[in-house]
């Protein structure tokens, strides 16, 4: 496994918990999806969400957002009991930010224009919007294809105009939902790095990644979390996972 880290930033960090999830319990119908799950999300972090098909993984990030609300438990942001909280208030007073699997632009609208509508949105001020998009559009090298229409650019391309659209709110926790799905090893390995910046320039900043590529997520998070049966089965650094024993009988398998 190529690493990109060289260091795992939690281990000199002081954790600070910026958001918790707390006896989580869901059901759809009579099929149980979680069941009093309980995490912490620390500023500075890199943390993955691993498991099969079906475990919840997705499930977690729309209880995060407050698309979904729990049966049982609390979710807990910023010391602030946020579980009645709608999406919105989520996302621009407690700071989440989402890149989804699939979509999350305008097809029929070019990079910047794409970038604009959602600034009008959450920045205020015009001279901050704009300085913030072209900032942005140069940091992800995106200068050449800015009035691209997003229905014509390359997968990576998308990925990147997702998640700078996702920045544009300066966001305290960033989710990825499956953010290396159908790429090839070259864009995965330029998204790895762009996460890895961002743990750099954002500190306090936790990036969350949902994802089903166990090696390419373990090579760039500080813990990971895995879930299986409803449950969390294991959790902690990428050495401590690939060794422990639940992990190996219901997801990795092995030979990973």
């Amino acid at each position: 496994m190529a690493l990109i880290k060289k260091f795992r930033i939690k281990e000199f960090k002081s954790k600070l918990p910026i958001a918790k999830l707390e006896k989580i319990s869901l059901s759809f119908s009579s099929r149980q999806i979680l069941d009093n799950i309980n995490f912490k999300l620390n500023a500075g972090e890199i943390v993955g969400l691993l498991g099969p098909n079906g475990a919840g993984k997705s499930t977690i990030f729309n209880i995060l957002m407050g698309l979904i609300k729990p049966d049982f438990g609390k979710v807990i942001i910023a010391n602030t009991d946020v579980t009645n909280e709608p999406i919105y208030v989520r996302a621009r007073k407690f700071k989440i930010g989402y890149v989804p699997q699939y979509g999350g632009f305008f097809n029929d609208l070019s990079l910047l224009d794409n970038l604009k509508a959602i600034g009008e949105i959450i920045i205020k001020d015009e001279r901050e919007r704009i300085s913030k998009i072209h900032n942005l559009i140069s940091k992800f090298a995106l200068d050449n294809v800015q009035e691209v229409k997003a229905k014509f650019l390359s997968g990576g391309q998308r990925r990147k105009l997702v998640i700078c659209m996702a920045l544009l709110g300066d966001p305290k926790i960033l989710l990825c939902d499956e953010i290396f799905a159908a790429l090839d090893v070259l864009t995965i390995h330029m998204l790895k790095e762009i996460l890895v910046n961002l743990q750099k320039e954002k500190p306090q900043m936790c990036i969350v990644i949902c994802e089903h590529q166990a090696r390419e997520l373990l090579s760039i998070v500080d813990r990971a979390m895995i879930l299986s049966n409803c449950k969390i089965i294991a959790e902690g650094s990428p050495n401590k996972l690939i060794k422990d024993e639940n992990a190996k009988t219901q997801y990795f398998g092995d030979f990973f």
